[in-house]
Formats: structure tokens, C-alpha cells, sequence
């Protein structure tokens, strides 16, 4: 693949889907903003979508999502629809098993 981007590989009888992990982060980030309740994605340092880390191995994919929660709305349901969006995302847009969808609340938004 020639760049030091990392990819998630999907065999197929015509050969192999390499997908960037950048693909999947920005998947995931774009399925947790669709949420009702979640204001936005936070700001990581060394990441490429903004908000997402991925953990990539055989067995599938680790998300961990870093978002700001809008006030008034419940955070566990928020962060329940949000792994819910995001796997169903990812699983469906790709194929890639998702192992775990960890949501990690880093404020509450009063806008």
C-alpha cells in the first residue's frame, strides 16, 4: 500500500478490500454526530478523525469516541444510541466486526 496508513483488510474471493482506518474513523465519527443529544466530537491530539480512536486487530475493531453531551438529555441513552449508530455503521458500511464502542463524555454543551 505504499503510505504508512494503517488498513483493515477484508478477503474476498476476487482478492482483498483494504480499507484505511482513516475510512472507519470518519465513519464513526459521522454516525455519533447524527445522534440526537451529542453537540460534537472533542479535539484529540494524533488522531484522524476528530474524536475517534481505533484498536485494530483480527478480531475486529476497538472504537473509542470522545464527544460532548447537548444539556438536558440523558447520557447513558445518548451514549447507548451512539454505540448502537456506530456499530451498525461500521458493521453494515464495511463488513468489519465491531469488538467494542466505547464512548468516552468529556463535557456537557449548554448550547
Amino acid at each position: 500500500m505504499g503510505d504508512n496508513k494503517e488498513y483493515m483488510t477484508h478477503p474476498d474471493e476476487l482478492g482483498c478490500i483494504h480499507i484505511s482506518e482513516d475510512v472507519l474513523a470518519s465513519l464513526a465519527a459521522s454516525a455519533a454526530v447524527e445522534v440526537e443529544g451529542i453537540s460534537g466530537m472533542m479535539n484529540l491530539k494524533k488522531s484522524g478523525a476528530k474524536g475517534v480512536r481505533l484498536t485494530v486487530d483480527d478480531d475486529g475493531a476497538s472504537i473509542d469516541l470522545y464527544v460532548m453531551i447537548r444539556y438536558g438529555h440523558a447520557i447513558p441513552e445518548v451514549a447507548e444510541k451512539i454505540q448502537n449508530a456506530v456499530s451498525s455503521a461500521i458493521e453494515s458500511m464495511t463488513g468489519f466486526t465491531v469488538k467494542a464502542v466505547n464512548v468516552h463524555v468529556g463535557g456537557v454543551s449548554f448550547q
